[in-house]
This record gives structure tokens, sequence and C-alpha cells, in this order.
């Protein structure tokens, strides 16, 4: 079968985002299909292509996947219009593409919500089977967050929402919430399957990765990291003002760890500063192998997000799934599906949200005793084999893919 794959932040591991598109492909390539992915320039990211582009975009074969990088750089620190205007001219070459390629199915995943439509118009111009991914849900986020207030463009964002999963012949919701959120809509039960992000066993935990840790950093401190964007849906104050806390109880041997970029780093780096925050150190993204070095040096992941209600069931946070992959405990701050499972599976600690005095009596609760830290790290690597193997959930990705591999 010849999938056309929309994602428009793809990245192989040598970039240092997500790579679920790149370990989905990967999976469908070695069961026998043919994958071309479309995809745009993503900060942060690494599409594997090298050489020029020409026509606006480039094209080559990447470990097997043929890729169509356009020339359309995104960033998550850019402004909400710059962002709406790569999102639109992704769409619309997308369209394109999607009308004049040759395939058996088009897959595309969010987000954006806007990444849907080339399946709407390959649905409804070339009757081609779609199956949409969804990874957030929009605008139900943006408009909880507020970052989208204006009530036109939250209009005209739910008929695109609607639209879209009337359109696919399947759709798969990476979160329980999510799942719930599309059936709200009046989808059928049966078309949505939840597939979560999942952990990459053989980069996290291996036991040949070389441990490292920041400058300024002691081999007899205790390391809490958290990995991934700093920008308003993180809520990283909450970090800060934990940290703020610890520095008022004199504790100086717990060092937390921001690494990332986003919209807010450079707020938050000048908070840190402005109060002195010694304790907090901020690094730039590293890629995949280099991260796994740190984690592996790390004691402690953080798993933060900003108080609201909608990520509670409706996110599939992937630095979470590197955490218990590299066999770190995590320490979250909302309550949720996540938070469910780290307390099942007793593989790190739960906290209020808007807490810092509750953060800071974890961390330092964390430190002091080790025997506890080991055994919820073994509990949390053994969740991470046993139940989000990546192997194992790209191949439901696979079969799903290949039972509505026909218009329904």
């Amino acid at each position: 079968m010849k999938i056309l794959y929309f994602h428009q932040h793809f990245s192989t591991p040598l970039g240092s985002t997500a790579i679920r598109s790149y370990q989905m492909a990967q999976k469908l390539i070695a069961r026998g299909h043919e994958v071309t992915m479309i995809c745009g320039s993503y900060a942060g990211g690494d599409t594997g292509l090298k050489g020029p582009f020409k026509n606006n975009k480039r094209i080559g074969v990447v470990d097997g996947i043929k890729v169509i990088e356009l020339k359309l750089h995104y960033s998550n620190d850019d402004g909400f219009i710059r962002r709406t205007l790569v999102f639109l001219a992704f769409a619309a070459q997308s369209i394109f593409l999607a009308l004049r390629n040759d395939y058996d199915l088009l897959f595309a995943t969010s987000t954006p919500l806007t990444a849907g439509i080339p399946g709407i118009f390959s649905t409804w111009m070339r009757h081609k089977p779609f199956v949409f991914e969804v990874r957030d849900l929009w605008p139900e986020l943006p408009k909880e967050m507020g970052v989208i207030k204006n009530p036109v463009i939250l209009g005209l964002m739910n008929v695109l929402e609607w639209t879209t999963y009337k359109s696919a012949a399947a759709l798969i919701a990476l979160a329980p919430g999510i799942a719930d959120g599309i059936c709200k809509r009046g989808i059928s039960r049966g078309k949505v399957t939840i597939i979560p992000n999942g952990c990459d066993l053989k980069i996290f935990g291996n036991k040949d990765i070389e441990p490292w840790r920041p400058k300024g950093v002691s081999k007899d401190d205790f390391i809490a990291v958290f990995t991934g964007t700093h920008g308003i849906a993180n809520g990283l104050d909450a970090v800060l003002d934990a940290a703020a806390e610890l520095k008022k109880r004199g504790n100086n041997h717990i060092k937390i760890i921001l690494i990332g970029q986003g919209k807010l780093k450079s707020a938050l780096v000048k908070r840190a500063q402005k109060e002195n925050l010694t304790n907090v150190i901020f690094l730039n993204p590293v890629d995949k192998g280099k991260l796994a070095g740190l984690l592996a040096a790390s004691d402690l992941g953080m798993q933060i997000l900003a108080n609201v209600p909608a990520f509670y069931y409706g996110t599939s946070p992937n630095k979470f799934f590197d955490y218990i992959a590299a066999g770190l405990p995590v320490l979250n701050n909302y309550p949720g599906w996540i938070a469910n499972l780290i307390e099942e599976h007793k593989c790190g600690f739960v906290v209020e949200p808007d807490n810092p005095a509750a953060f800071a009596d974890a961390l330092e609760g964390a430190a002091r005793n080790k025997d506890q830290l080991k055994k919820m790290g073994d509990a949390a690597r053994k969740l991470a084999e046993d139940k989000f193997d990546r192997d194992m959930l790209s191949d439901q990705f696979v079969d799903w893919l290949e039972n509505h591999s026909r218009v329904c």
C-alpha cells in the first residue's frame, strides 16, 4: 500500500523533538508499505534532508521514507499570526500534493487542526481513504487556555473539526480524553482507537548510553529534569515557584534542569536571574541520543503542565514516555490519566497544581529516599516495557491503517 503521510512537524531522531511519525513510518515500511512524508521545516526538528530547496521544497529518501519537505519554517517562538499563516500555507500546499500524488491511503496527524484539510479534499475529490490522528483537541484546548478568544475564529475551527472527523474513514486519538472529545462530535466509537505516545526503549535506558551532567552540577547533586517546550501550555513558572521555595529553605543540592526552547523561555530565564535561582539551569535542546545521556544522569523527570482541565485527560506528553523509558520516576503536577498511571504503578509523585510547597516537599522527599526512588524507577521502566513499548504500539498503528484502507 502507498501511504501519503502528512505531518507538518516531522523529525528524525537527529532532531530534538518528538519522533512518533518517524517510528510509525519505519513500522509501515517494515510491514511492506511505501511511505511518502509531507512536512515543513520545524525548528528543533531534522528531516534528514540536507540539500538546497528547489521550487520551495526538497525531496529525498531518509531511512526508507520518501520525504517532501516544504520550505515553510515554523517555530514555537513565533507569534500567533505568523504561526497561523504557516499553518494555512502548509494546508494549501498539502491540498495540491494530495490531489496530484499517487497513493492508496492518506494519513494526517495534528497539530495543527489544519493538518486534516488535505484529507478532506482527498476523500471528497478523489474518494481516497483518509485516517486522521488527533494529538490535541482543537479548538477546545486553545479556547480553555485563552489563546484564541475570537468567536468567529472559534466557530470556523469548530466547523473544520467536525468536517475533518466526518470525512475520515477512521481516527486515532492519543489520549482517552481526546477519544471522548471526538465521539462527542457525533463520531461512532468504532471509528476511533487510542494509540498513545510510546517509549523508545532502544534510545532511552540503553546500558551503553554515556551519562552526562550539565556544567555546575556536581555528582552529589540531585537532578530533577524537564524536557520540552517552554510555552504557555507548559506552565513552567510552577517549577520556578518550587525552586524559589527550595532556596528559601536553604536547599541547594537539588538542581532543576529545564532543557528545550519556547516562546516563554527568555521570560523564565530573566525571572530566574532576577530571583537569583541558582538551583535552576537552562539548556538548549539536544538530539535524542544526547538527551538519553542527560536522563541517564538524572534522578527524576518532571511532567509539568498549566492547570487547565482540558489537559487532564486530553494530552499524551512525549516527555513522560521518555522519562519512564529511561527508568526515571516522574513528578506530575496536575490530575488526570497520567497522574492515575503514576499512582497505580507507583512510579513517581503526584502533587496538586499551583502548590509550590507540595512541589518542593516532593522533591526533597525524593532526594532523601534513594531506595524508594530506585523502586519507582524500576516500576517506571516496567510500565514502559509492558504498556508503552513503541514497537508494540506501532504494530497497533499499522493494523489500524490496514483495516481502514478503504473508504468507509
